[in-house]
């Protein structure tokens, strides 16, 4: 009976509240209702200007926004982390001649989690698999996997879809061949006939693939338009390296390395997230850079951060 009066009042609460706004414009995602955000008309991806007016293409993109805004705490936390990772990410990119939208791709792979696993073994930033990240030369062991290395990652995965954008010559294609691989996307374009992998019949998680990749750049672009509202201070900052030290010893006790660089085993492991274990048997004098974290800078002043991309915030 509580429970019932409860929501009764509630309910009346909000109607007479309703009652009192006259001004629809704010009625927006983020304060006190819950609204279906617009749904742009196109969008442009990877400099391509997509139109979305087609019943499919608007629709799916729809679900993959309305995904994005009322997923709060994932939305939140993957802006606060990009404001560590695009300052690093981005130089990358422009290398390799990769688009700068391919950040985003990033995010929908591990929401910007270095240590994002998924079930079926993907890892990293990037989520590479084993047998692919030692095609595109990342060391994967017990002891040094580089799909958690965030430069040697994002470089393979450089690699990867300007592989992709030779094949296909289209960036959306290639967003998909990266979910799908390049044998089946191949596949479906011959079989369909179709050159462009958003005019084709997907797997279902690859059709939502390309569409969370255009979601996720349309709500992180302007995120206050979809009700998110942070400061400066929310978002995580890069922590600056203080030195690199090569490291070319046939046997490594991490633990005891850490100490006589005055930081502990977990700070050492959090600027290098490719050590996964404590000890290291480098049988064959491979040589390894292990970067060494600003200790001061571990502990920031949060209002000291400064946002990468000015439309995060609020001021």
């Amino acid at each position: 009976m509580l429970a019932v009066l409860t929501a009764t009042t509630l309910l009346l609460s909000s109607n007479d509240h309703q009652d009192t706004i006259q001004d629809d414009d704010k009625k927006v995602p983020g304060n006190g209702y819950t609204c279906s955000p617009e749904v742009p008309a196109s969008i442009t991806f990877a400099g391509e200007k997509i139109d979305l007016t087609a019943q499919d293409r608007r629709e799916r993109l729809d679900r993959e926004i309305l995904a994005f805004t009322y997923s709060h705490t994932n939305t939140l936390l993957i802006i606060k982390r990009a404001n560590r990772l695009f300052p690093i990410i981005e130089p990358i990119l422009k290398e390799y001649g990769v688009p700068d939208d391919f950040k985003y791709l990033m995010i929908i792979e591990s929401n910007g989690d270095f240590e994002a696993r998924s079930p079926a073994g993907a890892a990293g930033l990037w989520q590479f698999m084993e047998s692919t990240g030692r095609e595109f030369d990342l060391e994967v062991n017990k002891e040094i996997d580089e799909r958690y290395h965030i430069v040697k990652a994002t470089r393979a995965a450089c690699r990867y879809l300007k592989l992709g954008y030779k094949r296909f010559g289209d960036w959306i294609t290639v967003a998909a061949s990266y979910n799908a691989g390049f044998g089946n996307i191949s596949k479906r374009k011959s079989s369909q006939q179709q050159d462009k992998a958003i005019d084709m019949v997907l797997p279902a998680e690859t059709s939502r693939y390309i569409f969370r990749l255009m979601a996720v750049k349309q709500v992180m672009s302007e995120p206050q338009k979809y009700g998110f509202s942070l400061r400066s201070s929310d978002l995580y900052p890069v922590i600056p390296v203080a030195k690199e030290i090569a490291i070319d010893s046939t046997e490594v006790n991490w633990v005891d390395f850490a100490k006589e660089n005055e930081i502990t085993y977990l700070q050492l492991r959090e600027a290098n997230h490719w050590i996964r274990s404590t000890t290291l048997k480098n049988k064959n004098g491979k040589s390894y850079k292990v970067a060494i974290p600003d200790i001061n800078a571990i502990h920031y002043d949060p209002k000291k951060t400064k946002a990468h991309n000015p439309n995060w915030v609020v001021e």
